[in-house]
């Protein structure tokens, strides 16, 4: 008989999370310490969503998306999680940059680059101080017309290297591109500028760990291999979720899941304004990546000179489109010392590129996998410049693309950043069609990244909260559509 992952389950709770990215965790955790009743259900069998890990054979264990996080990281986890998260966040210290341009070591914090762009790149002191400042001082509500590219070319003027150096790092933390919105630029940009780049010590294993360990003592009941087919909704208000063909009741429902997803297909534009399921059909999904995996044998050690993350490029210059192309030259490293895992004895290194779900989604299977193959190898070729021995020391590599993140997360097109920035103003406005529902996730560029998320998941829980309080004296309706 297969297992029942809902035994026990109530009928009903105060609120239903569907998903448990680092949004959706923090919103019931949020949620759950207020005193309402949450029940947080994952369709896949471990918790974190795009922030996981999975292990290999050999005791290899690879974090999916680790490096890295500004210092903002640190008071969420010790506000909205505990101070033992919090404590474990470290700075990652030699960031590196390679490509035909220049090359440098940075601490990738504004006192550096500040440092870096006068003396380096000889820039006058006044440009960069306006620079930085303009940076910091961009909000949401700012106009949203002027793009990134133009914000360069208005302080930076011809100058392809200072863009490089500047948005490399952004576009591998969450895929901005020179034709998005400024601000999503600036305030992401900003974030890592106060302190620069932090990452967590002891892997995302020890940290998606300690936040489930956190989510029980809250009271959150927590399951996994639970996959919601549908957002139960009537008369306008949501009613609970019809998941594993159980139907629960909830007075609110909080999806992070795919923004897309969450709207056409568990809830059904039938529930929506005519006017918001144009504006949510014409959100653009972000991109998706590419990911090897490599591990190295047992305590065959890195050179710490490598950095903790190396932006390589073989490129003459930034462009989105040879970022995302399938001729490869552009690839980010991260690597992870002993000192990442505590106590462990592994190096690590992971390739990360930014990708086009459609590149991959079309090839036959056979193409598919000789395509991962040739992934694999090409990466290790190119790896092989700043680690000579790289073959022989390698104990196992292997590929994700966006068909792995699509398959593993369900996010549409596999979009490992969410949307482009207009989801954010769409996934803000589902409570005011479906009266208790609401997203928290990846949406909008300013939202993508582990802060960010982590950040919108306690927004949304806060907005949870007051409806619930709002809405106590009203009878709950049954769970039926």
């Amino acid at each position: 008989m297969a297992r029942d992952f809902l035994k026990g389950a109530r009928d009903s709770y105060d609120c239903i999370v569907i998903g448990s990215g680092l949004a959706g965790m923090t919103a019931a955790n949020t949620l759950a310490r207020t005193g309402q009743s949450v029940l947080l259900l994952e369709q896949h069998y471990k918790l974190g969503g795009m922030a996981t890990w999975f292990k290999r054979p050999g005791g290899h264990i690879f974090d999916i998306s680790l490096h890295g996080f500004p210092v903002g990281m640190i008071k969420s986890c010790r506000r909205y999680w505990s101070k033992e998260i919090a404590d474990s966040i470290v700075q990652l210290r030699n960031i590196r940059f390679d490509n035909p341009m220049f090359s440098l070591t940075t601490t990738f914090n504004r006192e550096d680059f500040t440092r870096l762009l006068i003396e380096k790149f000889q820039l006058p002191e006044a440009d960069v101080v306006a620079f930085f400042d303009a940076a910091r001082g961009m909000n949401f509500y700012d106009d949203q017309s002027t793009t990134v590219g133009e914000l360069f070319q208005k302080f930076f003027p011809g100058r392809e290297d200072v863009i490089r150096l500047l948005m490399e790092p952004i576009t591998y933390a969450n895929g901005s591109t020179l034709e998005d919105p400024a601000i999503s630029y600036g305030i992401v940009f900003s974030n890592f500028m106060s302190q620069g780049v932090f990452t967590f010590e002891g892997g995302t294993d020890r940290l998606i760990d300690l936040m489930h360990k956190e989510l029980v003592t809250s009271g959150v009941d927590v399951r996994i291999r639970c996959d919601v087919e549908k957002i139960l909704v009537r008369d306008r208000r949501v009613c609970g979720v019809r998941v594993n063909g159980r139907d629960i009741a909830a007075r609110s429902v909080v999806s992070n899941a795919n923004l897309k997803s969450t709207i056409f297909r568990m809830v059904g534009e039938e529930h929506f304004d005519r006017k918001f399921v144009d504006d949510a059909q014409a959100v653009r999904l972000n991109n998706s990546s590419c990911q090897v995996y490599m591990a190295l044998k047992p305590g065959s050690d890195l050179d710490e000179s490598l950095g903790d993350l190396l932006f390589s490029s073989t490129a003459p210059l930034f462009r989105t489109d040879a970022l995302l192309s399938r001729d490869i030259t552009s690839r980010t490293y991260s690597f992870y010392y002993p000192r990442t895992r505590p106590g462990s004895d592994r190096s690590l290194i992971v390739s990360s590129t930014n990708a086009r779900y459609e590149d991959w989604a079309k090839l036959s299977k056979e193409d598919y996998e000789a395509s991962k193959r040739d992934l694999v190898e090409t990466t290790i070729d190119a790896l092989a410049r700043y680690v000579p021995d790289i073959r022989e020391r390698l104990a196992h590599a292997e590929a994700s693309t966006p068909i792995t993140f699509r398959h593993y997360t369900q996010h549409l097109n596999g979009a490992s950043f969410g949307t482009k920035f207009e989801g954010l103003a769409v996934s803000r406005a589902i409570p005011e069609q479906v009266g208790g529902l609401y997203h928290a996730g990846s949406v909008g560029i300013i939202m993508s990244g582990w802060l960010g998320a982590m950040n919108y998941g306690v927004i949304v829980a806060n907005d949870v909260d007051s409806w619930l309080l709002k809405s106590a004296t009203r009878p709950p309706l049954a769970a039926t559509t």
